[in-house]
């Protein structure tokens, strides 16, 4: 379980990201944390693998604060995909780069050699096995950082803004993925603004709604994202499928409706009953 206890936290510069950020997320949720550039979404993740440390509060991963072990120590349970995938990139070959964690965590030659051929099938990105991770697309980037750190089978899954870069077809191998994961019993965490992609997600994610540092909105997607007012104060745009049914309201239909799967039920329930 990962427990937030009212974090705040204010960068060098003098910048207050976090203010009094508490939450709970149990082992194996599925959870979207959203909301505008400068929300504060990426501060928390940031802390949930120490590589930030609150200014006041605590943040416990299974009971640990992270205030007291390293960050290497955290990263082997928890995961972090960076929003930006230079950031953590160490190696001159997508090859090294998956195999650098797994090296530092002291797993053997011959279960690297297996997990690097596992996280490359996966990501489909064999064919860039001996390729600069620099030289490739952004999008292509983000699948070696996710094939990194999947390479490792951390427990808690924290990706940020995963969707940046990735056309149609990857956002919808990423999301089947994400849920097989889910499906494990894994842990996994999302940052994003990409509502289309959430509401899309069955069984929907838990969504965390944050502005302005602090945490606005924490329920079931259906909940949250079809409601108009607190999409709205996270700057965000419902999804399209909510915004049309919330037009077609006075004609009998409900109002919180969130994706395209649960349109289509509703829509043949009403025709074949007429």
């Amino acid at each position: 379980m990962i427990v937030v206890e009212n974090v705040y936290y204010t960068y060098p510069n003098g910048v207050e990201a976090l203010k009094g950020v508490s939450l709970r997320i149990k082992d194996g949720e599925f959870v979207a944390i959203m909301g505008e550039n400068g929300a504060g979404k990426t501060t928390l993740v940031l802390h949930l693998n120490g590589l930030l440390k609150p200014t006041k509060g605590r943040v416990l991963v299974d009971g640990v604060d992270t205030r007291e072990v390293s960050v290497a120590q955290l990263s082997r349970k928890v995961g972090l995909v960076f929003q930006n995938p230079d950031s953590q990139f160490f190696c001159s070959t997508v090859e090294e780069e998956i195999a650098f964690a797994l090296k530092n965590f002291g797993f053997s030659q011959e279960v690297i050699e297996k997990r690097i051929t596992w996280a490359l099938n996966l990501m489909n990105l064999k064919q860039y096995r001996h390729r600069s991770p620099f030289t490739l697309s952004g999008g292509e980037k983000k699948r070696v950082a996710l094939a990194a750190v999947l390479a490792w089978d951390p427990q808690i899954l924290i990706l940020d803004e995963p969707t940046i870069g990735q056309d149609y077809r990857q956002k919808e191998k990423l999301r089947q993925f994400i849920l097989q994961l889910n499906s494990q019993g894994r842990t996994v965490i999302i940052v994003t603004h990409d509502v289309e992609f959430v509401a899309d997600c069955v069984p929907a994610p838990r969504v965390v709604l944050m502005a302005g540092g602090r945490v606005i909105a924490d329920g079931d997607a259906e909940e949250v994202l079809t409601n108009p007012e607190l999409v709205k104060k996270a700057s965000l745009i419902q999804p399209q499928i909510s915004q049309v049914f919330q037009e077609l309201a006075d004609l009998g239909l409900p109002r919180n409706v969130l994706n395209v799967y649960e349109a289509r039920r509703i829509i043949l329930e009403r025709w074949r009953g007429r």
